[in-house]
């Protein structure tokens, strides 16, 4: 038997490809970092943590495709070794995607993420944020544990940042 969120998610899948590329057209004119009423795909949120309750946020982050291009060596002959366009962090776009939701909402936690849409720029993912001083996440034992943690995505903690740190 099957879960509602498991047929929200296949719907979610099986969407049509035009309305998805009108979707990522939209959020490539707004804001790389934003902030959501509520998730774009329900269930994957809930099963990662996130409550339609207070204290609880969810941010849209616009990350930019392909690997990171190293600043050019302005003095002197270009080396040959010098490796500026195939250059990859050690972090996952995810990961990133996690750490600049934070640097935006300072005050928040970052609980978990997910994958929602890509278009030909850009990748587009959704974070579960916590407000840790909130008393009615305080007051929930299931995520109170969060209250006395700061800086979990800095400190390679959330889910994206664990596998990216495993080598």
């Amino acid at each position: 038997m099957k879960s509602s969120y498991s047929y929200a998610e296949d719907a979610w899948r099986a969407a049509d490809k035009t309305a998805l590329r009108e979707k990522t057209g939209e959020w490539r004119k707004g804001l790389v970092v934003e902030r959501l009423d509520g998730p774009s795909k329900l269930g994957r949120a809930r099963s990662l943590g996130y409550r339609a309750k207070q204290g609880y946020a969810v941010i849209r982050v616009r990350i930019r495709k392909g690997g990171r291009k190293r600043r050019t060596i302005r003095k002197g002959r270009g080396p040959t070794k010098a490796g500026l366009v195939r250059f990859t962090t050690s972090m996952s776009k995810q990961a990133i995607a996690e750490g600049r939701a934070s640097e935006k909402f300072p005050n928040l936690e970052v609980l978990n993420s997910y994958y929602v849409a890509e278009d030909g720029r850009n990748i587009y993912y959704e974070i579960i944020m916590v407000d840790p001083s909130h008393p009615v996440i305080k007051s929930d034992r299931r995520i109170s544990w969060i209250s006395g943690k700061r800086g979990r995505s800095y400190r390679g903690l959330t889910a994206a940042s664990k596998r990216s740190r495993q080598a």
